[in-house]
């Protein structure tokens, strides 16, 4: 497990560089605020939007998890709670404002890019009509 990537994975890698080509600046590996040992991969901090992309085996992916056989049980405690933990994270996050927004490793990158550029785009225009009130 020590081997396997938790930052920086081929699709982070990815979306950050068409977010970035797109012109939007984010914060990387940003700590979700209130939540120890806990970080939001892409942030964009000044109208709240997090971007949790998730690894399907880790994470619990509907279409392409799969369970180890070897230490079963084990196995199923470790993604059961990572999935808990995920939730949590998410509820923590909405309550302080932020929308969260998860997408899986095996999203087109350039969907994944589209949807969070449209997020980041409508919170700005929220925000700026907050502020002309």
């Amino acid at each position: 497990m020590s081997k396997q990537a938790s930052k920086d994975t081929a699709a982070e890698l990815m979306i950050r560089r068409l977010l970035h080509a797109a012109g939007l600046r984010y914060r990387v590996e940003y700590p979700v605020p209130g939540m120890a040992r806990r970080r939001i991969d892409v942030a964009f901090t000044s109208v709240k939007v997090a971007v949790l992309i998730d690894g399907c085996f880790w994470h619990g992916c509907p279409q392409h998890a799969t369970q180890p056989k070897s230490n079963a049980e084990w196995w199923r405690h470790k993604l059961d709670r990572n999935m808990a933990r995920d939730l949590e994270t998410t509820e923590h996050l909405v309550t302080a404002g932020w929308e969260v927004l998860r997408f899986w490793e095996h999203e087109a990158p350039e969907d994944v890019a589209l949807r969070i550029a449209a997020a980041v785009e409508r919170r700005r225009a929220l925000q700026g009509r907050g502020r002309n009130r």
